[in-house]
């Protein structure tokens, strides 16, 4: 077992204190630099940095940064999340160094949707309907992994079974 236990902090962002999510940063009681390039393989990391060494992650719109001895989760509901996403962490980190031996590490930044490529699906026509003011805005949101098809009402079926296809190329699951 690599990472046995963790400090966690749990906070509103300074630069708006009226953000009703919360930020969260666990304090590693272990280093976790060795294992980083093999979670970027297993997890298909968003970012991954070789020095400073740093593994950034999306998922389910959030932005989790692993770091050395500190792992940074943004955009939480309550804590009981925090709780759920660094658990999950815990497992994979463990897991992954187990099976190290077993799999190739990954130091490249794998692939990402593309904000111009789901809009070229989407009907553009600015409607609303989905909650968000522009095509644009939700399109952004569905590289972040917070909208996908089923989220935009006048998506035609046609564009919703490519927008589908185009994102399960990108995404995981909890």
């Amino acid at each position: 077992m690599l990472l046995t236990g963790y400090r966690k902090e749990i906070f509103r962002p300074e630069c708006n204190p009226q953000f009703q999510s919360l930020h969260c940063i666990a304090h590693l009681d272990q280093d976790v630099t060795e294992v980083l390039p093999y979670l970027n393989a297993v997890l298909g990391g968003h970012q991954y940095l070789k020095d400073p060494p740093a593994l950034t992650l999306k998922v389910h719109g959030k932005l989790i940064t692993l770091h050395p001895r500190e792992i940074a989760v943004n955009a939480l509901k309550d804590e009981k999340e925090a709780d759920k996403i660094l658990e999950w962490l815990k497992r994979e980190i463990n897991e992954t160094w187990l099976k190290r031996d077993t799999m190739e590490p990954s130091f490249e930044t794998p692939a990402q949707p593309r904000i111009f490529e789901i809009l070229k699906l989407l009907p553009k026509t600015n409607c609303g309907e989905c909650g968000q003011p522009t095509c644009m805005v939700f399109a952004s949101l569905a590289v972040q992994g917070v909208k996908g098809p089923d989220d935009c009402p006048p998506l035609d079926v046609q564009n919703k079974q490519k927008l589908q296809s185009y994102l399960e190329q990108f995404s995981f699951n909890l």
